[in-house]
């Protein structure tokens, strides 16, 4: 099975995979951003995400820089904007 090598496709598998992570952690999510240490708190999570997203992806070609953007818009932006934090 060829990588995904289109723009587009890597950016929804991106949002799909973070998507679950904030889902299914939902209490780490809140705790995180309250106290500032969220990507220490899913670690574990981030780091799976990124292996799925590697596997998935011709990373040669889009860069990994796209997870990672993705990451910070769902998980700060767009849950942060939720959540009581002196930071965010």
């Amino acid at each position: 099975m060829s990588k995904i090598d289109d723009l587009e496709r890597a950016k929804r598998l991106a949002r799909t995979i973070i998507t679950d992570i904030v889902l299914y952690n939902q209490n780490k999510v809140q705790e995180g951003i309250k106290n500032d240490n969220i990507f220490e708190l899913l670690e574990e999570e981030i780091e799976l995400g990124k292996k799925l997203f590697e596997e998935k992806v011709d990373t040669s070609i889009i860069p990994m820089k796209v997870f990672n953007n993705i990451l910070v818009d769902i998980m700060i932006a767009k849950h942060g904007s939720t959540i009581e934090s002196d930071i965010w």
